[in-house]
């Protein structure tokens, strides 16, 4: 502990580092992952930034500008004489690039996984019916393309999945929610960078896969809007449970 009763050894960003350009990423990134990790703790002092900047080898202008950014980001909050405290996690940004990246990163339970599933199977199950509503033939045509796509394509898994992923967009955009769209893109942008999210494949999984997306593809095509959010909303979850790592037993919703 320093004299002004600060802590002064922070384990994620103890070592100091060398000046590089974007350093101010760098100290953000650290910063967050130091505050989503546990290793600050909501309402605990950041480190003052004399010691910051000496830890990171950065100006305390760079430290200044960093910790305005995870302020942004709803992580701290700055008073005046009383220095930078953590915020209650519910003042935090969670759908923010870097703080969900670093949500997801440390999520030793697979919680935030599983949360992140069922918001985006909420969101895309809407679309799709919004989708089974109001899709054009050109919109089907699209659909049609990529269902074939995965069916040519069950042994080569690259191709598989980008043709996946290509249905799920068609989906999204022809709901005309562009909203919802942003906020499962956004959802599903960050978890597919984590391999915990890539999970598994059980045998037979694109099979099982391609069916449950022909049955999402039926419901839109006869314009069934019910048929559309429930197929949806369960190819999403099922998805995720047939690919979630064994570690730890899967929430039931």
């Amino acid at each position: 502990m320093s004299s002004d009763g600060h802590r002064v050894t922070v384990s994620p960003f103890a070592q100091k580092r060398d000046p590089a350009p974007m350093l101010g990423v760098a100290v953000v990134e650290a910063l967050v992952d130091a505050i989503v990790s546990g290793e600050l703790q909501p309402g605990e002092h950041l480190p003052p930034e004399g010691l910051l900047s000496a830890q990171f080898g950065v100006s305390r202008t760079v430290i200044r500008e960093s910790v305005k950014r995870i302020q942004e980001k709803g992580l701290v909050t700055i008073v005046r004489g009383r220095g930078t405290s953590v915020a209650p996690v519910r003042s935090w940004n969670v759908l923010d690039q870097v703080v969900l990246t670093s949500l997801i990163k440390h999520d030793d339970t697979f919680g935030v996984l599983d949360e992140l599933s069922v918001v985006r199977a909420q969101l895309e199950s809407v679309m799709a019916a919004g989708t089974a509503e109001r899709r054009s033939e050109a919109q089907l045509r699209q659909l049609r393309g990529h269902l074939q796509r995965m069916r040519d394509s069950l042994e080569d898994e690259a191709t598989f999945r980008a043709a996946d992923v290509d249905f799920h967009e068609v989906v999204m955009s022809a709901s005309g929610n562009r909203l919802a769209e942003s906020i499962a893109r956004t959802l599903f942008d960050r978890a597919l960078e984590s391999s915990r999210y890539r999970g598994i494949d059980p045998a037979d999984n694109f099979r099982v896969t391609l069916a449950e997306h022909e049955a999402v593809f039926t419901a839109i095509a006869t314009q069934d809007a019910a048929m559309a959010q429930q197929t949806m909303q369960r190819h999403i979850i099922d998805a995720w449970q047939r690919r979630r790592l064994p570690t730890h037993l899967p929430q039931q919703y």
